[in-house]
């Protein structure tokens, strides 16, 4: 691995269809080794057609792209697998309540230099990937504090320039820059209850994206597929291919059953992948049901559940992991 090619532009081209499984071709731009800013290549990965041609879009044409889906998807390693693949740097940055103006613009800061004490100013994340052949993924970006979301409004314009007052210094994008954003709403607030903490995005800057996709869940066949593709490495898997299709049936009843609104809480792709896990650790697949996901979930909800989970697995889950439900049943009828 050549740790010193010249990233300043690249140097090959790959081709979707051949490379990502999809039925749109194109001759994307890319580099032929990889540096340390590139992701690990996750060879099981399933890469979803639509999503996946907005991203090569945004490295492509320079796009502005926002990724929308409920949690466990695969927003954001969908960005990443496809810079891995393009050996293209790709920095995440969750915009968590903690990430300041400062973290992503830079502060100044005494150091020492010959024996003295001088002030000097430190770049933050933002000017280094602005200014490189970066991939810069925004995560949670609708989780955003205001004065965040400011700062990454003006590098959202067509030219994208940013401003530092302190050095009195415009930046100009590199032209290998690229921008993503992942969320789970799609910047009108959450309806749902799921994400707190997320709030509704300006409509100035959703109006900058240049392109918005939607990622769901994936089809029984394949989302088992990559649960089998997870765990084939596992020693003592006892698991079958039955097994983890009945999972992935019982994530999909959760999902239907939130649609419908009977329950409060939803089973993740990343979810199932953890029960699996947990199966084969505990080597009992309803107790790793129980600690992956079942004490998650609000108790008056859990007979419903474990109902899902007889239709998926012919048996219904002990009485005492339902026994708060139970009693507080019990309560209720004697105060009738």
């Amino acid at each position: 691995m050549d740790k010193n090619i010249d990233r300043n532009e690249p140097n090959t081209v790959i081709n979707s269809k051949k490379t990502f499984d999809i039925s749109i071709d194109m001759e994307i731009p890319g580099y032929s080794e990889p540096d340390q800013y590139v992701p690990e290549i996750d060879k099981n990965y399933h890469f979803d057609e639509e999503t996946t041609l907005a991203i090569l879009a945004g490295f492509k044409y320079n796009r502005r792209v926002l990724i929308q889906g409920l949690h466990g998807t695969g927003k954001s390693t969908h960005i990443e697998q496809i810079a891995a693949r393009l050996n293209w740097r790709c920095i995440r940055i969750n915009l968590d309540s903690h990430i300041s103006r400062i973290d992503l613009i830079g502060k100044d800061a005494i150091v020492l230099k010959d024996g003295k004490q001088i002030t000097t100013f430190n770049e933050g994340i933002l000017p280094w990937a602005i200014q490189s052949s970066t991939a810069l993924v925004f995560d949670e970006y609708d989780a955003g504090r205001p004065d965040v979301m400011f700062v990454i409004q003006r590098i959202l314009e067509a030219d994208g320039k940013l401003t530092l007052l302190d050095q009195s210094k415009v930046i100009s994008p590199h032209k290998y820059f690229r921008l993503f954003g992942t969320s789970n709403t799609v910047g009108l607030g959450d309806t749902t209850g799921l994400y707190h903490g997320t709030q509704q995005i300006n409509q100035g800057q959703m109006d900058r994206w240049n392109v918005v996709s939607s990622l769901n869940y994936l089809s029984e066949e394949i989302e088992s597929k990559i649960i089998n593709s997870k765990i084939l490495n596992l020693k003592e898997n006892f698991l079958n291919k039955e097994d983890i299709l009945n999972m992935v049936k019982l994530a999909n009843l959760t999902r239907n059953g939130f649609k419908n609104g009977d329950l409060s809480t939803v089973m993740s792709p990343r979810t199932v992948i953890s029960w699996a896990e947990n199966s084969i650790i505990f080597n009992d697949i309803s107790y790793a049901f129980k600690v992956s996901f079942l004490n998650k979930c609000d108790e008056t909800e859990r007979g419903t559940l474990s109902e899902y989970y007889q239709r998926c697995f012919g048996e219904l889950l002990p009485e005492e992991w339902l026994s708060a439900i139970i009693e507080k049943q019990i309560i209720e009828s004697n105060n009738v």
